[in-house]
């Protein structure tokens, strides 16, 4: 039960995903101890009896006593028993007899595994295929509308060439919520998919066998599947995507939202970069983009161009405006009327309410010339003046959004990563960026996305697992009264371990959070084995 606090110690969505089961384990061992001193021996008086029943006719006593109170053999002529002592007594002799052997090869067992512990990978969760994909490929600010919806169509097009994917939901924008803030400039495009079986075939050590039944092909296909990969489906639909000026990020539709909410980050890896001056964000960004396609593993990448929005400006001259008793509020109010359009009143449809809005035509408002033709009222209406007798219209460039967050500006990299496990990437990563990008006074960079959970782990079982073993030490001394015992069941724990770190290698899974809680279940039953 004490092995299982760092569990009961995680927090956030790894906290909510593994508490129960540590709850619910360690409350059926406290049952279970309640009825071995409170039920069990109240049946056992109730259910058995140690004297024969005398009484007639016989064959109802035999029966009686056959059913009711039984004869407890001994452990040697129970039939299962037999056959595992048989097996286990030479082994056993084996061992007792050839002691230092056995260490030794325990030993050097250990040691070999250290190497292969070390090649393991690390992540936060093992990824959940969820059925369906979402892509999310992200363009330079300053995408009209027009052309969003364009870029969206061919994308939708091109997806729906692959024979895998069953239909597409493309959205460009963001909704009427400030919980959504998605420019232009980034899609979200949802794949439904096939079914698995339906997928293209691929060859499998057991393709040729015609003779197997379909049921034994079944089994087969749970093992090898012989069909491909969603791996290999996303490295096929991000080829056909490779599309100029499209940064591609794939994911899946449930994973991304816990992601954008928990981070803010919607790819694998995130870094986020805080300082004061937009400009100098957006230059360090842009570098990391171009560093990071030299670490293997890197799919696709993007900075954010958090200054790469395009603003029309009107610029007002003060004493041309003076000469014909304007101010810059009655100029402001006609550009907002004309160009930005004013809502004058709501037209009623039955339960529904639609706000009418009126501003120029398109054809009066397309260009910065028409823009100059736009009239003002001056003299009480006697007098139109066009708007550049009274300032300069242009275009200028500047931020198209700004984040914030622990109180400075923040510009964010998405890298989706491809056939490396997190840990590894970021670690390498971080290296090269710090290496050859140096930052200004005053900045900083922060790793995020799954990254920032598994550091947040990190930092709380590092606390939590030394406590949790000085509380097992303790329990163990307590229980054995001998410090040599207690160390040959401490002793016994790391040994336990081998075959899981062997599997984990041949089966190609990394350290995550779900792989740590396998293995402290794994290590608590190993000590109580040990005890026992």
């Amino acid at each position: 039960a004490v092995s299982f606090l760092p569990v009961l110690a995680l927090e956030a969505q790894e906290g909510r995903l593994f508490k129960p089961l540590a709850y619910t384990k360690n409350l059926t061992m406290i049952v279970a101890a309640v009825l071995a001193i409170t039920l069990d021996p109240a049946m056992r008086l109730l259910f058995t009896h140690m004297r024969q029943f005398q009484f007639r006719p016989r064959w109802l006593a035999r029966v009686a006593n056959a059913v009711l109170v039984g004869r407890i053999h001994s452990e040697e002529k129970h039939p299962i028993s037999k056959v595992l002592i048989r097996l286990y007594d030479p082994v056993c002799r084996w061992s007792l007899r050839w002691k230092y052997t056995v260490i030794a090869l325990a030993v050097l067992l250990v040691i070999a595994t250290v190497p292969v512990y070390q090649r393991l990978g690390s992540e936060f969760m093992p990824p959940l295929d969820e059925g369906d994909l979402l892509y999310m490929p992200s363009t330079l600010p300053g995408l009209s509308a027009s052309e969003a919806q364009r870029l969206m169509q061919v994308q939708n097009k091109l997806i729906m060439q692959v024979p895998e994917v069953r239909s597409v939901l493309g959205k460009a924008g963001r909704a009427d919520t400030s919980t959504d803030p998605a420019p232009l400039s980034m899609f979200e495009t949802v794949i439904l998919l096939k079914p698995q079986s339906e997928w293209r075939k691929v060859e499998t050590w057991y393709s040729g066998w015609d003779w197997s039944p379909g049921w034994l092909t079944g089994i087969f296909r749970r093992i090898t599947p012989d069909h491909i990969s969603t791996e290999d489906l996303i490295n096929d639909l991000d080829r056909r995507l490779s599309l100029p000026g499209v940064s591609n990020a794939w994911t899946m539709p449930v994973k991304t939202r816990i992601d954008m909410l928990t981070t803010g980050i919607r790819t694998p890896v995130g870094i986020k970069i805080y300082g004061a001056d937009i400009a100098q964000i957006e230059r360090i960004g842009t570098e990391i983009e171009r560093l990071l396609p030299h670490v293997s593993g890197t799919r696709n990448v993007f900075a954010e161009r958090t200054g790469g929005g395009y603003f029309v400006d009107f610029e007002w001259n003060r004493e041309q405006l003076a000469r014909y008793g304007l101010s810059i509020d009655d100029v402001q109010a006609v550009v907002m009327s004309a160009v930005g359009g004013e809502n004058v009143t709501t037209t009623v449809e039955g339960r529904e309410r639609y706000p009418v809005n009126v501003r120029y035509n398109r054809d009066f408002r397309s260009s910065l010339e028409r823009l100059d033709r736009v009239l003002v009222p001056a003299m009480n209406g006697t007098m139109q003046i066009p708007v550049k007798q009274l300032g300069q219209v242009k275009i200028s460039s500047g931020p198209a959004m700004l984040r914030d967050e622990n109180g400075l500006l923040s510009g964010y990299v998405y890298v989706d990563v491809a056939g490396r496990d997190i840990g590894g990437y970021v670690d390498e990563a971080r290296e090269l960026v710090s290496k050859r990008i140096p930052l200004p006074v005053g900045y900083s960079i922060a790793w995020s996305g799954q990254y920032e959970a598994m550091q947040r782990v990190k930092e709380k079982l590092l606390v939590v697992v030394p406590v949790t073993l000085v509380l097992i030490l303790l329990l163990l001394y307590m229980n054995t009264k001998s410090a040599m015992k207690t160390a040959i069941i401490v002793l016994a724990v790391p040994f336990s371990a081998v075959g899981a770190i062997w599997l984990l290698y041949l089966l190609g899974y990394n350290m995550s959070i779900g792989v740590w809680v396998g293995l402290i279940a794994l290590l608590g039953v190993d000590a109580e084995t040990a005890v026992f």
